[in-house]
């Protein structure tokens, strides 16, 4: 939709559950704000405690009207370790019996090659596996929401343009294939953000016959804690980051494509599963390599078979 206005067009939310990981800062907070003050009961994941009650006091400090909404809670998530994905997933679970929005934004930009303790490239770990990990046992209680009438069941996974810099033989067959330095973070970065949009197309399909919406996309390049990684890769760069910030869109303005595609009447309308949008809430096609159907197959068969390996049920 041209010129969606966050104030003007998104839906009143009440009644309705989201969770946005990574919503303690930049773009993740201003997604949890705007939800809460549509609302929404919402569940701040992320990794740190102490900074996401930080996060929660500051936006109810900025907002007063929070505190006559349904609130912002903190739930634990470190997505660079796959059993507290799940341990995350079950205690959302504990707490609530309905989930509407799950916004997978937490991200890491271009940094250095290390691997997590689960032994997988960090930014692939980060951006898309943990969110695998998360996403999936909370599929029974999205689909369950979404008999719903009143409701419109949304997966959102923020990507980037950014995944057109992966390999164009990057290949999702084994772990040793993910794991692959490929000379760049940028490659490996463009790697995650690749699979956030596999990810999504594949959802869609499994979930074609639910009122459930799954889409991904490309927020804009945002002034957000994301220029930490290039400068790590590269220090020379620091300066050059410095400067950047100018010509970066604020966060309010990169949550419009992502609120748009979790909350605008639009999608269910037009039917749309599996797209790609780009700022300012926009459909467009994403690479030939995320349009690439077996290769979602490919990535969804080996992070379950990751999973299953991690969790004992081989």
């Amino acid at each position: 939709m041209v010129n969606w206005d966050i104030n003007r067009d998104m839906p009143n939310l009440s009644g309705k559950v989201a969770i946005v990981t990574g919503g303690n800062t930049g773009l993740g907070r201003e997604l949890v704000k705007q939800l809460a003050l549509h609302n929404a009961k919402v569940y701040m994941a992320s990794r740190t405690e102490s900074r996401a009650l930080a996060a929660i006091d500051d936006l109810n400090k900025e907002n007063p009207d929070l505190s006559k909404k349904a609130g912002v809670f903190f739930l634990q998530l470190d997505l660079s370790n796959i059993t507290s994905c799940q341990t995350a997933a079950r205690n959302f679970l504990e707490k609530e019996s309905r989930l509407d929005i799950l916004i997978n934004n937490a991200g890491i930009m271009a940094t250095p090659f290390e691997l997590t303790t689960d032994g997988f490239d960090v930014q692939f770990q980060s951006n898309y596996l943990g969110h695998f990990a998360f996403t999936i046992p909370l599929l029974p209680v999205l689909i369950q929401t979404s008999k719903d009438p009143t409701t419109s069941v949304r997966i959102v996974q923020v990507s980037s343009m950014g995944h057109k810099f992966a390999d164009g033989n990057v290949k999702f067959d084994s772990i040793e294939s993910v794991n692959r330095d490929f000379g760049s973070p940028w490659k490996r970065y463009g790697q995650s953000k690749l699979a956030n949009i596999l990810f999504a197309k594949e959802l869609a399909r499994r979930l074609e016959n639910e009122r459930i919406f799954s889409s991904s996309l490309h927020p804009g390049n945002i002034k957000t804690e994301l220029v930490r990684g290039p400068a790590q890769s590269y220090p020379l760069l620091k300066p050059l980051m410095s400067l950047m910030n100018f010509a970066l869109l604020t966060p309010y303005k990169g949550a419009i494509t992502p609120l748009y595609a979790a909350t605008s009447p639009d999608v269910e309308s037009n039917n749309w599963r599996g797209e790609y949008f780009v700022p300012l809430a926009k459909k467009t096609e994403p690479s030939a390599l995320a349009r690439n159907a077996e290769l979602a197959k490919d990535l969804w068969v080996l992070s379950e078979k990751i999973i299953n390996e991690k969790s004992g049920n081989q």
